[in-house]
């Protein structure tokens, strides 16, 4: 027997319908590429929307046709996403990190009819537009009055394209599994995959997000996502948001700690989300201006470990609570967070930074389990290691275009090795590729790697797996020194001595001016495994 309810669909355009009309006075702040900060509100999104959609039919867009953006955080970006979803077509957001021929690679295999673009991305359609064929109109985000001369054919003025478009649009109703938005991975080895979210998957983690104990999005909140629009919807803060009438602030291309400080202050934000690279550089700026914000009361971590350093500045100096948070572009992106708990409360300070370094515990919606080689399950102790296998209604069942499964017996491999105590806090002990193994033994680089940046002379540290003579591998520690500091090898290995097991001290230290980091701001380890693959054999 079924139940007696209505069957409506759950689509984006809905989220954007009811903001206009209920969450007059929410904002959508945004530093623009032009320089200045742009405002409106949801209701003046919506009409601009409205419009673009208008002029996307006009120019023959249907539904399930690929619409590129090569952008940063921004409103313009913001009225994108929601016309092209909203219309029935396909948001493809690009990251303009990834290498030329990845550009051109996922461009053509999402082959995108039409590409909007920031004015500092330009350049890099420039050098590949011979190469993209399926491109028929670069639509530029830009004023008419700031349209630069470019050798890109049949390139049209954003406001030009809209102005002259009725500000009403019919949205229409379609089945809630219909394709809303395209992804690709960073594609660290071999191509890059797409992921295509539904209506329905982004609306579902858009309720789980938005939740109390996720991220905590409420209309009272003022949140800064410096997690870009062009990676997973920047964790999709643009549907959390829409959906509760929380003000949005966009950073565009101002992401160091100057630009960042000037948002958060003046918009007095007080729910920030990024990657610890750009924690680093805020917190280096703070630091050197001798200045304490005031309005912060989360930051949400992902993308990499966030360091206990990290976590007690934040904490200690500006009274901001840090919210470990894990998720991948397969997932939409969120499955664990590390939100504040009654437990918490009853915990001494470092008792309550040990569990904030761990990536927390699955939202409702998502299932996590660890499984060994055979794909048996292991206990949840938080000391077992395991493949991280996840399921749930916002996770790919398949790549892009591709015929075979993503799943193992209905799960997902995430390709994280990771433990999962007693409370369900699951902590990410390393990649597959990344962990050490060590004389028969696993050593986690991540862990290391946050005892390492600890030091307070350390700015970043990166830890590899180096092939040895004797144990198989041992670890190498490379690390980045705080401008202005001074540490030698010997400090730094007896600053880790009382930190981890004494078989995981790397067996040595080099210190380095930059690290290579992916498109999505992780750590590439793969070239420096590559660059110091002899260094055991030449320094045994």
């Amino acid at each position: 027997m079924l139940g007696n309810m209505m069957d409506r669909p759950l689509l984006i355009s809905d989220l954007l319908t009811h903001a206009e009309t209920y969450h007059t006075q929410g904002e959508i702040i945004s530093r623009r590429v032009e320089g200045d900060i742009h405002r409106y509100t949801y209701p003046e999104a919506a009409k601009r929307s409205k419009k673009l959609a208008n002029a996307l039919t006009a120019s023959g867009v249907n539904q399930g046709d690929r619409i590129g953006t090569l952008a940063w955080n921004g409103y313009r970006h913001y009225e994108i996403y929601f016309a092209v979803s909203g219309m029935g077509a396909i948001t493809h957001t690009i990251n303009p990190r990834l290498f030329p021929e990845q550009l051109v690679y996922i461009i053509n295999h999402a082959e995108d009819r039409i590409i909007f673009a920031d004015l500092s991305f330009l350049p890099l359609l420039e050098k590949i537009q011979d190469q993209i064929p399926s491109v028929e109109k670069i639509v530029v985000m830009a004023d008419a009055d700031k349209m630069p001369t470019t050798s890109l054919k049949n390139v049209l003025c954003y406001e030009a394209f809209i102005a002259d478009q009725p500000d009403s649009f019919e949205w229409p109703a379609f089945d809630d599994s219909t394709a809303a938005a395209l992804c690709y991975t960073s594609g660290t080895t071999g191509n890059p995959k797409g992921v295509l979210y539904s209506h329905r998957s982004t609306l579902l983690h858009a309720f789980a997000s938005a939740m109390p104990d996720s991220l905590g999005i409420g209309g009272v909140s003022t949140v800064l996502p410096v997690v870009p629009m062009f990676h997973v919807s920047a964790w999709g803060t643009p549907y959390a948001c829409t959906m509760v009438g929380a003000n949005l602030v966009f950073p565009g291309a101002g992401m160091d700690g100057a630009s960042l400080t000037e948002l958060i202050v003046n918009e007095k934000a007080n729910l920030l989300l990024g990657v610890p690279t750009i924690w680093l550089g805020l917190l280096d700026y703070l630091r050197q201006q001798d200045i304490v914000l005031e309005s912060v009361e989360q930051v949400v971590i992902g993308g990499s470990a966030a360091p206990v350093a990290m976590i007690r500045e934040f904490d200690e100096v500006h009274n901001a609570f840090v919210i470990h948070a894990w998720g991948m572009t397969e997932m939409s992106p969120i499955g664990t967070i590390g939100s504040k708990t009654k437990a918490m409360a009853n915990l001494s300070t470092e008792a309550r930074y040990k569990v904030q370094q761990k990536q927390g515990r699955p939202v409702f919606g998502v299932e996590l389990k660890i499984v060994d080689d055979a794909g048996n399950e292991q206990p949840k102790d938080g000391e077992a290691f395991g493949r991280l296998l996840v399921r749930g209604p916002w996770i790919i069942e398949r790549y892009f275009k591709t015929e075979t499964t993503a799943l193992e017996n209905g799960w997902f491999d995430t390709g994280d090795v990771a433990t999962i105590d007693a409370d369900g806090y699951m902590q990410i002990v390393d990649r597959n590729k990344d962990v050490i193994k060590s004389g028969g033994e696993w050593i986690s680089s991540i862990e290391l790697e946050n005892a390492a940046v600890g030091h307070p002379a350390v700015k970043e540290a990166c830890v590899i797996g180096v092939p040895h003579p004797k144990w198989d591998e041992r670890p190498l520690l490379l690390a980045i020194k705080q401008d202005g500091q001074s540490v030698e090898k010997s400090d730094l290995l007896a600053f880790l001595e009382d930190k981890v097991a004494k078989w995981w001290l790397p067996n040595d230290v080099v210190f380095v001016s930059e690290l290579p980091h992916t498109a999505t701001g992780k750590l590439l380890k793969v070239n420096l495994r590559d660059e110091y693959g002899n260094h055991y054999h030449e320094n045994p």
